[in-house]
């Protein structure tokens, strides 16, 4: 099994404090902070874009290793994801993720295509790990 790391680390109170996130690898390390996970500021992510960015990778791999199993190979698929931070019973939580996907897949009916999408929507292995989240949907486009 391949295991993966990622760190974080936080300095000061909720509100004024700030901190940063780390992959294992290091090429990854960016900041976030209360104003950037719950209010206006751009200057830093937060966790939930970072779930986004994971969830919209790992799907993006997904689709195209269904398609590779039936020797198909797209141009490109191109992957967003929306990730709604609400309230629940008095604490944030992750409400919805809308996966919004493009893929440029000669060789393929929108059909199956649409088909696939939902496969790799229910395996991917993030999404599996995101099924807490209530509601998760996958828009597809198939670009001939």
């Amino acid at each position: 099994m391949k295991q993966h790391k990622a760190k974080a680390q936080w300095k000061g109170n909720l509100k004024e404090g700030s901190g940063e996130f780390e992959t294992g690898r290091g090429n990854v390390k960016t900041g976030y902070s209360f104003a950037s996970r719950f209010g206006d500021d751009t200057r830093a992510t937060s966790p939930e874009e970072l779930i986004g960015a994971a969830h919209a990778g790992c799907f993006s791999m997904f689709l195209s290793a269904l398609l590779s199993n039936q020797n198909i190979t797209a141009d490109y698929i191109s992957t967003t994801a929306d990730v709604t931070l609400g309230e629940t019973d008095g604490a944030p939580t992750i409400q919805k993720i809308v996966l919004t996907t493009e893929g440029k897949v000669p060789g393929i009916e929108d059909a199956e295509f649409q088909e696939l999408v939902q496969e790799a929507k229910q395996k991917c292995p993030v999404s599996k790990a995101l099924s807490a989240v209530p509601d998760i949907t996958v828009n597809a486009t198939l670009k001939k």
